[in-house]
């Protein structure tokens, strides 16, 4: 029984791409005034419709979970946006045909690539004070994305994203 769930957790960790995220903040922000939020109404994600409400119940349940509240007259409002491209295989075999004589030379390389490229998507997460400083927080995440995940694994996907993104919220200021 420990085997299979040591062999559970190893299919778990290799199976998760990492996620990286960008952070930027107002340095002047004062952090602690900031106890209530809310989404913009008019959020264009560029996620479907699903994918959205699965993004938005995970920063709702993360943001909960830090102690801050939703309500409708809030002190910040999020804005989210999202784009996915692809990114080229960096996987290359390199095939090479060279000759020389007597200090004259030449020779001719060619790399080809091996493997697909992968699709990536990018999440950008912004906290908006509209009242004073405007844009105060940015994450920008990056990780893979596979178009036929099922609505499970896309929601523990978006959860893990939330987590690693709300990791730098708010920011640790020296």
């Amino acid at each position: 029984m420990k085997i299979f769930k040591y062999f559970a957790l190893i299919l778990c960790l290799a199976s998760c791409a990492p996620i990286y995220v960008n952070y930027d903040y107002e340095k002047t922000t004062n952090f602690n005034e900031y106890k209530t939020y809310n989404f913009f109404s008019n959020i264009e994600s560029g996620l479907n419709e699903l994918d959205e409400k699965r993004l938005i119940a995970a920063l709702d349940y993360k943001l909960n979970e830090m102690g801050l509240v939703k309500t409708q007259n809030a002190s910040f409002y999020i804005d989210i946006k999202s784009n996915e491209f692809q990114e080229a295989s960096r996987n290359n075999v390199g095939v090479g045909v060279g000759g020389g004589n007597r200090g004259f030379g030449g020779g001719i390389s060619v790399g080809i690539p091996v493997g697909q490229s992968s699709i990536n998507r990018q999440i950008t997460i912004e906290f908006v004070d509209e009242n004073k400083t405007g844009l105060f927080w940015q994450a920008t995440s990056e990780s893979s994305f596979k178009q036929n995940q099922s609505p499970e694994k896309r929601e523990a996907r978006f959860k893990a994203i939330v987590n690693k993104v709300l990791e730098g919220y708010p920011p640790d200021i020296k």
